[in-house]
């Protein structure tokens, strides 16, 4: 049996040509020869196959390994930039020349004790303390007035002159009385009775008392002896101190019955003012308590002088009445203000000026820091108690520099460059 070898280099156009031709190229070998060739053929095969998968492998290591770098060399320059550069492209940077010309002012935050603040609705009200009524004290016709309304008036000064038959009466009485008095004491015990003497008296001092008790002046009263021709029933209500007239809702002729308000008159240099507090806040407002009584952009200085323990059934607040000096006349009564209470802080707090704050799309309150000289970021903060014109914040540390005057201006130069704070 002959075998027959087949060159390694033809190995593959030797399977390819037909049976005939490939016979006629082999040659007669021994069988050594022939497990020769197939094992060298063999050989070159693996050789050959192992390459090329090696090559293949090495080409798609070579291409993950190339992405992989691409992708780590932009997450390095994406996300490996120090929080400064963050904040800096986060924000602005304004220049000192832009600064001066914004009035931009920048404050480091410090821990500090404020006065807290309670705010609450009020009304001017007269002084009940120095104010005064005036009313007749029997029923009368409005004869003339001598005063109107706005008008400042001073103590003992003619008000309004009206007429009484009550006072006529009483007129006549004390004018009988006053000459049996003086005729008695001329006479003496020894021309009368100790007991008529008594009687005149008491009946004078009766007379008196009735024309006092009608509000006559001791001027008044005297014209009744001393002038003959008054005329009876007519008397005159005068100023038991000076102030100004608020009202004066009458007019002559008009009848008016005992105790009926016709003028009121008030001292205005100070006033009262009622604030109304929200039952739920259960504080205790001593007198002495200091509060600024706001009204028109002005603010004055008042205190508490009295507290209501009980609810107002209608508006349901306690209400809590305050003294204000007006010094200028520029209170009145009936204006609605806002009364600010000022109570005594308790504890260091971490606040700003209300100039400070700006309100962000989306409702967050935000301050802007300062990182480096004139460069600006946007931070969210959290709001506190109100402290006057100082808010409460959280979320920022003690010595951070903030924007305190003209964050307005900071805030509208971001929102040309399009900067989101909230980087949405």
């Amino acid at each position: 049996m002959k075998f027959f070898s087949v060159k390694s280099t033809g190995a593959l156009l030797c399977a390819c040509l037909p049976v005939s031709t490939i016979c006629k190229q082999i040659k007669p070998v021994s069988l050594a020869s022939l497990v020769l060739g197939l094992a060298v053929f063999s050989s070159v095969s693996l050789a050959d196959n192992n390459g090329s998968e090696q090559g293949h492998s090495h080409e798609q290591a070579k291409t993950l390994h190339g992405t992989e770098d691409m992708h780590d060399h932009e997450q390095g320059a994406k996300g490996d930039k120090p929080a400064s550069e963050e904040a800096h492209q986060a924000g602005i940077t304004l220049s000192p020349e832009k600064m001066a010309l914004a009035k931009i002012k920048v404050s480091a935050l410090a821990a500090k004790t404020y006065a807290k603040s309670l705010y609450a609705p009020g009304e001017i009200k007269v002084n009940g303390y120095t104010s005064y009524i005036v009313s007749p004290r029997t029923e009368s016709v409005v004869v003339s007035r001598h005063a109107t309304l706005g008008k400042h008036v001073e103590k003992g000064q003619a008000l309004v002159t009206l007429f009484s038959e009550s006072i006529a009466e009483a007129q006549a009485k004390y004018r009988i009385a006053h000459s049996d008095w003086q005729r008695a004491k001329k006479l003496g015990v020894s021309a009368v009775s100790e007991s008529s003497l008594l009687k005149s008296e008491t009946d004078y001092d009766a007379a008196l008392g009735r024309l006092m008790a009608f509000g006559l002046t001791e001027k008044a009263i005297k014209d009744i002896i001393r002038n003959g021709s008054l005329k009876l029933g007519e008397y005159t209500l005068v100023a038991k101190r000076a102030g100004a007239v608020l009202s004066d809702d009458f007019a002559q002729g008009q009848r008016v019955a005992a105790g009926d308000k016709i003028m009121v008159l008030t001292n205005e240099e100070s006033l009262w003012v009622e604030a109304r507090i929200s039952p739920n806040k259960n504080l205790h407002l001593p007198a002495g308590t200091p509060a600024k009584v706001e009204f028109a952009g002005q603010s004055h200085d008042a205190k508490v002088i009295q507290e209501a323990h009980t609810i107002d059934p209608v508006t349901r607040t306690r209400i809590v009445r305050l003294l204000v000096q007006n010094k200028n006349d520029t209170l009145h009564s009936g204006m609605f203000v806002n009364v600010h209470f000022q109570l005594g802080g308790r504890e260091p707090v971490i606040a700003v000026p209300e100039t400070a704050l700006v309100r962000g799309s989306d409702g967050d309150w935000m301050v802007f820091v300062e990182d480096h000289p004139g460069e600006f970021a946007a931070a969210v903060v959290e709001l506190g108690q109100a402290l006057g014109d100082h808010r409460e914040i959280l979320g920022l540390a003690a010595n951070t520099r903030v924007v305190t005057e003209g964050a307005f201006f900071v805030a509208s130069e971001m929102a040309k460059g399009g900067f989101d704070p909230h980087n949405h």
